[in-house]
Formats: structure tokens, sequence, C-alpha cells
């Protein structure tokens, strides 16, 4: 009897079709939920950065459209628990050439999270930028922010993305820039069980503003659930045309071999040895699609995360929870695409071949 490999050596340009199939649709799965999860990655990571208690204006859509009043740094940073306080606005503007960039104004306490390679850290009619902008613009010692110009003072690197690719300036100057007090504050505590309570004072002082522990804002940012939808709808399409992919290739496959399927039936062998033959010859056509697919997707990762025209907004990495979720995916794929031909080709009657004269 022919085995698995030597059938796929047999159907070569079939085969390599189906393998070229699967590589592209599980290479698709990786891309969309490895870029989708860093984005939410990038941004849980800044937000997280010396932020226990995050405060936005209540009922907003996006940390963007978040306008508080910042004298209430004051009264929280006096609260029993609370360490420190910080205030951010977070905006976006266009910097000549680039279309879109992220601006952050932030308190000057919060100056110590950014390392800085070179300067100093921005004052009055200051920005500092991060290092991968600062590569874009070709080391620019002023930009112009809403046809406002401010003097670079600093370059500053940060694993975080979204920050790495936008500019930084002092509070104030964001405030006149955007037209708002802050958009949040983090609040780091000096010990972690005390956030309800001072989640609690905190929401008392305002009707208007919002407090949460970071890691119950990440978990309902409406923004985070839309971007992990819009992945699992476009993954979920990319499993679906794998499959058909599958199913077309592999009916192909059974019609090719009728004449093979028919001698195994006339000899005895049963129709689940058959559908168990074609299951492992696409298995072995997944496995190594997966890992082709691996090594391409992790490829084309580090040309995005390196490419100036994306300045470290998208970023993605393939973690060993995604790894074991695409492998999963690859191996159902293979077994469901192949399921239909395989039972037809289990259920082939070597009488009527032989009546047809083996066609």
């Amino acid at each position: 009897m022919i085995t698995p490999v030597k059938a796929l050596r047999k159907n070569r340009f079939k085969t390599a079709l189906i393998f070229l199939s699967m590589t592209v649709s599980i290479a698709a799965i990786f891309l969309i939920s490895a870029i989708s999860g860093g984005v939410v990655s990038m941004y849980s990571a800044m937000l997280k950065t010396d932020g226990d208690i995050i405060v936005t204006q209540k009922g907003i859509a996006d940390t963007f459209f978040s306008d508080i009043n910042r004298s209430m740094t004051t009264t929280i940073a006096a609260m029993e628990g609370v360490k420190e306080v910080s205030a951010l606005i977070l905006g976006a503007a266009p910097v000549d050439p680039l279309p879109i960039v992220g601006i952050y104004g932030v308190s000057d306490n919060r100056f110590k999270s950014y390392t800085l390679k070179q300067g100093s850290y921005p004052k009055t009619r200051e920005v500092m930028l991060g290092s991968k902008i600062y590569e874009t613009l070709k080391h620019p010692e002023t930009i112009v922010l809403s046809k406002q110009t401010f003097t670079v003072s600093g370059v500053f690197k940060s694993r975080i993305g979204f920050e790495d690719g936008g500019v930084v300036m002092p509070l104030e100057d964001a405030g006149k820039l955007f037209h708002k007090s802050a958009s949040i504050f983090l609040i780091s505590l000096n010990d972690l069980g005390q956030s309800d309570a001072i989640v609690a004072k905190v929401n008392a002082l305002n009707s208007q503003i919002e407090a949460k522990t970071t890691e119950s804002f990440i978990d309902s940012y409406n923004q985070f659930k839309i971007i992990q939808t819009s992945s699992d709808v476009i993954g979920a399409m990319a499993f679906l045309m794998g499959i058909l992919g599958i199913v077309s290739m592999m009916s192909m496959v059974v019609n090719d071999r009728k004449a093979e399927f028919g001698i195994m039936r006339s000899i005895g062998l049963s129709s689940g040895a058959i559908i168990a033959k074609l299951l492992w010859e696409t298995l072995i056509i997944a496995l190594a699609a997966f890992f082709v697919a691996w090594g391409l997707s992790e490829g084309v990762l580090e040309l995005i995360e390196h490419a100036e025209k994306f300045q470290g907004y998208i970023n993605g990495e393939i973690t060993a929870a995604l790894l074991l979720k695409v492998f999963i995916v690859s191996v159902v794929m293979a077994l469901v695409g192949t399921l239909l031909p395989a039972v037809y080709a289990s259920r082939i009657d070597p009488m009527s071949l032989i009546q047809r004269g083996g066609a």
C-alpha cells in the first residue's frame, strides 16, 4: 500500500497547491492575531507604567476624547495610600512629512518614565522625540505642531512603539495645543490591596470622572474589544478560506485517485482506513505549512517593526499562547477540510470503476 509520504510525492502539483493555500491562511491568522495583540499590549503597557489606577472622564468612548480637571491631582495625591499621581494628555497631530503622530503631554513627575538617549527633558515650548520618529524625521532641531514651532530638547528610547514613534511635551503646552486640562490620571499606590478603597474615594470626588484599576480598565476598554473582535472575524475568514481551499483541492485529488481507492476497497480495506490515510496526508502538509507560515510571519513582523512608514506604531509578537492556538487551528483546518473528500473516497464502489473501465 502507498504510504502518505509517497502519495504526496506522487501528486506533487496538487500537494504544492494545498501546501500554499494552507501556508497563506495560517500566516494570515498569525499576522492578524500578532498585530492586534501587539497594539493592545503596547497601549496596555503604556497605561500600566506608574499606574495602578486610571482616572478618565466618565462615559467617554476613547481616552483621546477624555478631559478632566488636572487640579484634582493635588487632592488625590493627598489621599492615604497614594504614592504618586501623574497627569497625561493624549492627542495626535500631523508632523510634516508624517500624516499623524502621537502627542503626549505629561506632568513633570512623568518624565522619569522616559529613558533619555540625548539632550534633556523638555521645558516650555520644547518637546522630546522618541528615537523612532527622531530617525524618521532626520534628526530635526524643531518641529511644527498645529502651526506652532517647538524646539527639540532631547531624544528618548521606549520599548512601547506608540511612545517611541511619538512626541512628548510638558502638560501645560499640550493643554494649550489640544484645549483640555488632562486626558487621564495615573495613580501609583503604596499597597495594591487598598486599590478598591482608593477607587471609591476618587469616584466620590466628582460625578464626571471614573476611576478604575488598570487591569479593570484594560479589560473593559471598548477600543481593545473592537480590535480583538475585528481580529477574530478576519482570522475566522482566513480559517474558512483555508478549509474551502483544502476541500477543493482534496476533491480533485480524490477524483484523480479513484482507481487507487477502488483497489483498496476491493482488497478489503475498510472505509475508516481510507479516511485515516487521507487525513494523515493532509496533516503532514498542515504541519509543514504551519512551520513555514510561522517563519514567514516572524520575518514579516520583523520588517514591520523596523519599517519607517509605520513609525513603530504597528508591532506584533508571536507568543507561546498564540503559537499553540494557531497550531490547533492548523490541525483542525486540515482535518475538517479533508473530511468530506475522505468520506467520499471511502465510499467508492470498486465494481462501478470496473464497469466504467477504471475511469
